[in-house]
């Protein structure tokens, strides 16, 4: 259908027809073919959620508190957090009109969205990593905007000096994920302050992705400059001086409490960034889900350590057992692994995953992410014990 005779008829628009589908949905569709396959493809928490973060949710339906919250977040969840990214950061909410804007949100992928939105004309740029989570690029093209790749190397970090080539006076932000989606970096103190240095020198956002800032292993820890010794986070620029101006701070609950199904999740920055953001709230997702915004606001009760410690024995049961066959991106949180395919195959990441499968274990190939398929992706969130089995399969299959 040409778009002269789609304007006169049914047909999605320009802007659809230019989005992809999800290679994850994808290899989701393939593995419910599957059901005894060892599935190492999709970031669902394999734990319960937190019995009080379930109870203050269940209250909340039982009181009634199901009508809409405000656009920018039910008032006891937004008085939680501005309270915990004060303990945390250091954050001033109480200066007036100069405070930082804070907004409660359908999942961080509802806050990417509005702040896309609120950033992005046609023709603009964005700077994103590579390899990125994969709604990066694709909600650039739904504002008929560009996402800029920039390649992290081999140690997978979105450092400055990779970045500053590839800002413009078309850019209007750089886009951070730590810990990230999908290798799992969690990128150093260093790394925060010289990425925020270079966008206050160009006058641009950093967008700072941390849906996995709690689900930060031991040794990621050490370089956080926490203010509290009890908050257990990766380094973030936000937690730098001055942050609050130029950084725009997106933060979850799903992944590290085990409710992603409740989409939640919550931004924090520049006033008037944040007062963009919840125009087009105001429009779109109208609210997070109100009874769920008062579960949230119980997980900041929440010790999740002992999860975390958990996922932490298995990451090690991935380094130890393709390490020395592979490069692997170092995974310092999150529950992901990026694996390079071993060039003595001669394979490309799709090729390999299919053969994988073959040998019935799913994972997703590095094509998903990335504009050059040479890697593989694998979730540890699965019961150890077929993780080991699947990582033996692959082990065998890598060492042909």
């Amino acid at each position: 259908m040409t778009n002269e005779t789609r304007r006169g008829a049914s047909g999605p628009s320009r802007r659809a027809d230019a989005l992809r589908a999800s290679g994850i949905r994808k290899i989701l569709q393939r593995a419910a073919t599957m059901p005894d396959a060892v599935n190492l493809t999709i970031g669902q928490p394999d734990f319960p959620v937190p019995a009080n973060v379930q109870q203050a949710a269940i209250d909340a339906i039982q009181a009634g508190r199901n009508g809409y919250s405000p656009n920018a977040g039910d008032p006891a969840l937004v008085a939680r957090i501005r309270k915990d990214l004060t303990r945390d950061l250091g954050w001033d909410f109480d200066k007036g009109a100069a405070s930082p804007g804070v907004i409660a949100t359908t999942g961080t992928s509802g806050a990417l969205t509005l702040a896309y939105l609120a950033l992005l004309d046609p023709g603009d740029e964005c700077i994103i990593p590579d390899p990125y989570f994969v709604s990066y690029p694709e909600l650039a093209t739904m504002c008929n905007a560009t996402a800029v790749a920039c390649e992290t190397g081999e140690d997978g970090e979105l450092t400055a000096e990779r970045v500053e080539p590839l800002i413009t006076d078309k850019t209007r932000f750089v886009l951070f994920n730590t810990p990230a989606n999908p290798n799992g970096v969690v990128a150093s103190k260093r790394t925060c302050a010289d990425l925020l240095d270079l966008c206050r020198s160009k006058g641009v956002v950093l967008l700072s992705d941390e849906i996995y800032d709690a689900f930060a292993f031991p040794e990621s820890r050490t370089d956080a400059c926490v203010r509290d010794s009890s908050i257990k986070r990766c380094p973030s620029p936000a937690r730098l001086p001055g942050a609050e101006d130029t950084v725009l701070l997106i933060r979850g609950f799903g992944k590290t409490f085990g409710c992603t199904g409740w989409r939640l999740g919550y931004a924090a920055g520049p006033a008037w960034l944040v007062e963009a953001m919840v125009k087009f709230h105001q429009y779109t997702f109208v609210c997070a889900p109100t009874p769920l915004q008062h579960g949230a606001a119980a997980c900041f009760d929440a010790d999740m350590d002992e999860v975390v410690l958990e996922y932490q024995k298995r990451r090690d049961m991935i380094v130890d057992k393709l390490g020395a066959l592979t490069h692997i991106a170092p995974p310092g949180g999150a529950f992901y692994a990026w694996v390079k395919v071993p060039e003595h195959l001669g394979m490309t990441g799709e090729q390999f995953t299919e053969l994988a499968a073959e040998h019935n274990v799913l994972v997703v190939n590095g094509g998903v992410f990335s504009q050059h398929d040479t890697h593989f992706r694998i979730s540890y969130a699965t019961d150890p014990v077929k993780l080991a089995a699947g990582l033996d399969t692959l082990a065998r299959l890598m060492s042909k």
